[in-house]
């Protein structure tokens, strides 16, 4: 048998083992952009300081992107595919609507705790930054809406108002993550997202909403 044909039964050819590694690496340095984004921001940041904190030369950081706006938008983007995927992952075995939004909302929680307010400044005053933030935010008043539907045709969330609440769900998912909620109230998106999970499994449990009780006297 000859090399080349114990490249095709026995593994690999190196061409495609050389390609796996470069990606492989590529993938580590988004991940480690990613976490030095969101400690930092980026805006701050040149080209030149990345490649010194990565220790890796700037061709390195070119194979990523052409430049520094295009660097930040994939990293953003990179941090919210990963969020998401983590998010989707909690959420996808949960059945009952209730534990669903509850945990949908505790793992957005979650997802953003790393996230600093330099990181999310940066994001909103980045225009093509900001567009891939405002994708997210739309996505998860979505996803709560549809929720808060399942559980009102379910006989879990009461009918109320529904449609009104699901509006303000939206407008405060899209406050948090403009960072307009944490400037007035002091929260972290993180911090809010949970408050808002409270919130909402509380004022709309069919149970609590049948029986009137008053739970602003329970509120620590």
């Amino acid at each position: 048998m000859t090399t080349s044909d114990r490249s095709l039964a026995g593994g690999p050819r190196p061409r495609q083992a050389g390609t796996r590694q470069v990606s492989a690496r590529r993938a580590e340095l988004l991940d480690r952009l990613r976490d030095l984004f969101l400690a930092e921001g980026f805006a701050h940041l040149t080209l030149d300081d990345l490649a010194g904190r990565l220790h890796c030369s700037k061709s390195t950081l070119y194979t990523l992107a052409g430049s520094k706006e295009q660097l930040a938008v994939r990293v953003v983007g990179h941090y919210f595919k990963t969020a998401t995927a983590f998010v989707e992952g909690r959420v996808e075995t949960v059945t009952d609507v209730r534990d669903r939004m509850r945990v949908y909302l505790d793992a957005a929680a979650e997802a953003l705790r790393p996230a600093s307010r330099e990181f999310i400044e940066d994001m909103a005053a980045n225009s093509a930054t900001r567009a891939t933030y405002e994708a997210n935010a739309h996505a998860a008043a979505d996803r709560v809406r549809r929720y808060i539907r399942d559980g009102v045709r379910e006989g879990v969330f009461r009918e109320v108002h529904a449609a009104l609440v699901a509006e303000m769900v939206g407008r405060t998912i899209n406050g948090i993550q403009s960072g307009e909620i944490g400037e007035r109230t002091g929260l972290s998106d993180a911090e809010a997202f949970a408050a808002l999970s409270q919130f909402l499994l509380g004022g709309l449990s069919a149970e609590q909403g049948d029986n009137g009780r008053d739970h602003s006297s329970e509120e620590k």
